[in-house]
């Protein structure tokens, strides 16, 4: 995390020099979102448009969200499909549907984790409005959801959900430079429904609690799979009795990587990396043999690099019973 990011997140300090400008920041981005929506807004697509997506810079869980979501309508009988911008990877600016011979250099990391785990077509494309528009022309789809782009008003859409971090909230409350976010937190009002990732935090609204489970650990090379039970018993301990593990993660916070193992009972040497950080041998590498535990977002960016110390963490995004079916029952019922 850099010292603006840190500044972000405590009170007072050096980062009040940058308000002027945050206001600057939010003033453009109300105009830009006024004259976007006026062009754009309102031109529905043949099929309904749930955008997923934060205010904030930084990683807020939305991905797992979108993927259990997914799953979810799925399961009740849906034909969701997939648009995301394909951030990192090297598409090009014309739609292009991801398949399982795509890596995550060619589609960016999130398109590449969303084909492989939710059973939807994929499409990338730093328009997401032409993306949709090919899923609509190429697939049989009769729902649109899409991966971030809650800022991307060229894009029509029918239901909006924000993500939060609920360890983090909304830093000190002010847009860009001057704090994390990309639009007011009166945003928060305006969107279909708000999902809270962990935490204490709780928007000045109903909202809708969610939590990361751990799954369970995957071994990257042999796709060999432990319950974390199992994984813990097999580690080396330290002279207090504890597992140690190295933790490496190149996603928005790499914090919330270090906080689940803790609470798994791990103890935690975190090597943070830059979100979307292309990884080479050296970050997995270490000079013992402790386990080395990633993201599965980042593990598709390391599939031909892992060693033998290399596992995943797997965690599914919950909601409790009745809050997914009311956020199902909110989608399907769109007109």
């Amino acid at each position: 995390m850099t010292a603006l990011e840190r500044a972000w997140y405590r009170p007072g300090g050096w980062i009040r020099v940058l308000v002027p400008t945050g206001w600057l920041f939010t003033l453009i981005a109300r105009r830009r979102r006024r004259w976007l929506q006026r062009r754009h807004q309102g031109t529905r697509f043949a099929v309904p448009v749930v955008v997923i997506g934060n205010i904030s810079v930084g990683g807020t869980g939305k991905t797992p969200l979108l993927i259990a979501l997914a799953q979810r309508l799925r399961a009740r009988g849906r034909r969701p499909g997939i648009v995301s911008r394909g951030y990192g990877g090297a598409a090009g600016r014309e739609p292009l549907l991801v398949t399982p011979a795509h890596g995550a250099d060619a589609v960016g990391d999130e398109p590449c984790l969303l084909a492989r785990t939710t059973g939807c077509p994929v499409v990338v494309c730093p328009d997401r409005r032409a993306a949709v528009l090919w899923l609509l022309a190429h697939s049989d789809c009769d729902l649109v959801l899409s991966d971030d782009g809650l800022q991307h008003y060229r894009l029509h859409r029918d239901f909006e959900i924000a993500v939060v971090d609920g360890t983090r909230g909304l830093g000190n409350g002010r847009c860009l430079p001057a704090g994390p976010l990309r639009e007011p937190p009166s945003r928060l009002d305006e969107v279909d429904a708000v999902v809270v990732n962990g935490g204490d935090y709780r928007p000045q609204r109903a909202c809708y609690p969610m939590q990361l489970r751990p799954l369970g650990f995957r071994h990257l090379a042999s796709g060999r799979r432990l319950a974390v039970d199992a994984f813990l018993g097999e580690q080396r301990t330290d002279a207090c009795g504890s597992s140690c593990v190295h933790a490496v993660a190149g996603i928005g916070n790499p914090e919330r990587l270090r906080a689940t193992l803790e609470a798994l009972g791990f103890v935690v040497d975190l090597r943070p990396r830059p979100d979307h950080h292309v990884f080479s041998v050296a970050d997995l590498t270490f000079s013992d043999t402790l386990p080395v535990v990633i993201t599965a977002k980042d593990a598709v960016k390391c599939e031909g690099i892992a060693n033998a110390q290399t596992w995943v963490l797997d965690v599914v995004a919950e909601l409790a019973d009745p809050d997914w079916e009311q956020l199902l029952d909110r989608i399907d019922n769109m007109v």
